[in-house]
């Protein structure tokens, strides 16, 4: 089911206020344990930040079991919703291909999807229940994803499990918010001995969509 979740670290007091036209609708979408929450998180400290409303929406499903997980995040002057209907998302990130695939019709005309490039072997198809989609990177090169070896990133900066931190990287480049208050989210909310490698993958990211 999903809930409603809120972050305790705490608002900067340095951030530039950001003024948005209308509330923006951001999916992140994923296989449990890729690290959406996280990400979610680091977008609502730095959309709250910015002075914004800001509305966290969870569905976990069978995350322990590899099972699908997302997280919605609104943002905007004042968000009554948490709500994301198919075709009202302004940008998709999603940390797998299949779940790109599964997660597209979410996307609004003009919004943008980011994609991780890699597959997970859902426990479906490892029990031989269904088979594997065929044709992925083209059918997602046909409605405009935007792909990134966001693992292979994470690798090459040492920190393996940054991958979720490379991917919002590149979903901050959609964003109106200042690079250094990306920055400062990551600093306060991830352990201090990996912040370094974090702003690497974050910049990293940020790089592979400039």
């Amino acid at each position: 089911m999903p809930h409603d979740t809120t972050t305790n670290y705490g608002v900067s007091q340095n951030a530039n206020k950001v003024v948005l036209d209308e509330t923006k609708t951001i999916m992140l979408v994923g296989v449990g344990g890729q690290g959406t929450i996280l990400a979610g998180q680091l977008l609502a400290m730095v959309a709250a930040d910015a002075g914004l409303d800001v509305k966290v929406s969870e569905i976990h499903g069978m995350s322990q079991r590899g099972g699908s997980v997302s997280t919605v995040v609104r943002v905007g002057k004042k968000v009554d919703s948490m709500i994301a209907d198919p075709g009202c998302a302004d940008i998709v990130v999603a940390f797998e291909a299949i779940e790109a695939l599964r997660a597209q019709q979410y996307v609004r005309e003009g919004g943008r999807l980011f994609v991780n490039d890699e597959r997970i072997t859902p426990v479906p198809v490892n029990i031989g229940v269904c088979q594997m989609p065929e044709r992925v990177d083209e059918r997602l090169a046909k409605i405009g994803a935007t792909i990134i070896d966001a693992a292979g990133i994470a690798r090459e900066v040492g920190s393996p499990r940054s991958t979720n931190v490379v991917l919002v990287g590149a979903l901050s480049t959609a964003l109106p918010f200042e690079v250094q208050e990306w920055e400062e989210a990551i600093r306060r909310r991830v352990p201090p001995k990996t912040v370094e490698a974090n702003l690497e993958a974050f910049a990293r990211g940020r790089e592979a969509v400039a």
